[in-house]
């Protein structure tokens, strides 16, 4: 990216995945106060908006911190690739039940924060589920390079690799900064956490160099520094599952808080005429088919991350159930297979 910054007009900012985040376009003058900036980490398009007099140097700031925090988040949480002076995820999983890898203090935190997560998920979110994800994500790379050839895993497959998705392989020893999976064929996947968390680290980060009226898209995952000036909330459009009709399902309003959404439209093969997305359910092993779409609306962008995953693989009903042990306020957006919406009260919708 170029070190020059440019001033554009910010009318819409069309976020990736799942949403968009939208401003109304006001005067002349409101408008030019508005600043977008985009780049790529975890692989996908991540952008920085502000909205606000700031001078150009302090925007510079809060780009160049959020592509040091980011590009570190992404290499250490990276599973394909080793990264020199780095022991990063790989390296967890190239020593699967070998020995115990040094790490980072910032990967101790974040895999404690996936364990108390599975507990808070009854399971549901578990970044043990590795050897299951692996699977699934060759056959899709499968379909993508050959269609035809699309096919499903063997169940005897999935279940094979489902004895290797214990979260108690994974052991962490804060004291002598090392992480250590027991069994060498279970393997870390932090696909339903990692990018909700590095991006509620570039927020406190943001908020510490003294940013407002900032929002932050990181590959779908939002999350708002402040409001727009004049007290206003970002408007942001949840994306329409069908894709057929509207392009939004329906439109809200956000204040000082990050919004997450896991849907089956964006990731996914075919076979036979079925769509096989890729949210894993890790009861059925299977991809979830409970809805279409689930929104999550809280105050920490790991939590949003996290709890978008575990409630698109439960019904409704243990969906409430598990938002009744949380100890923070969560608002959801459930749209069905069939094309319902069912909110909380908490949803402040402004158009659809």
């Amino acid at each position: 990216m170029k070190k020059t910054i440019s001033r554009i007009i910010l009318s819409a900012l069309i976020l990736s995945l799942t949403l968009s985040l939208l401003s109304c376009a006001g005067d002349k003058k409101e408008q030019a106060r508005g600043r977008t900036i985009s780049y790529t980490y975890f692989n996908t398009t991540s952008s920085l908006t502000v909205v606000g007099d700031i001078e150009d140097a302090t925007l510079e700031a809060y780009l160049d911190e959020s592509k040091k925090l980011l590009g570190y988040y992404h290499r250490l949480f990276d599973i394909y690739f080793d990264y020199s002076g780095m022991n990063n995820l790989r390296t967890v999983n190239g020593k699967a039940g070998k020995e115990p890898v040094k790490v980072d203090a910032e990967l101790i935190d974040f895999l404690e924060y996936c364990k108390e997560l599975y507990t808070l998920t009854g399971g549901k979110t578990n970044v043990m589920m590795g050897a299951v994800l692996q699977i699934w994500h060759n056959h899709r790379e499968d379909a993508e390079y050959d269609p035809t050839a699309a096919s499903v895993p063997a169940m005897e497959e999935l279940f094979e690799a489902d004895k290797h998705t214990s979260i108690d392989s994974l052991v962490i020893d804060r004291e002598a900064g090392t992480v250590y999976i027991t069994d060498p064929e279970a393997s870390i996947d932090v696909g339903a956490i990692g990018k909700g968390y590095a991006t509620e680290r570039l927020y406190e980060r943001l908020k510490a160099m003294g940013a407002d009226s900032v929002a932050l898209n990181i590959g779908g995952n939002i999350r708002t520094l402040g409001l727009k000036p004049g007290g206003e909330g970002w408007e942001t459009g949840i994306t329409n599952p069908d894709k057929t009709s509207a392009d939004f399902a329906t439109i809200i309003s956000l204040g000082r808080t990050a919004c997450v959404t896991s849907g089956d439209y964006e990731r996914y093969y075919v076979v036979d005429g079925t769509r096989y997305h890729h949210i894993i359910d890790p009861d059925t092993l299977m991809p979830a088919a409970y809805f279409s779409a689930v929104t999550v609306i809280t105050e920490d962008s790991g939590l949003a991350d996290a709890l978008s995953t575990a409630l698109f693989c439960v019904d409704y009903d243990r969906g409430i159930e598990m938002l009744g042990k949380i100890d923070a306020k969560v608002d959801v957006i459930w749209i069905t297979r069939d094309g319902r919406l069912i909110k909380t009260d908490g949803i402040v919708e402004i158009g659809g």
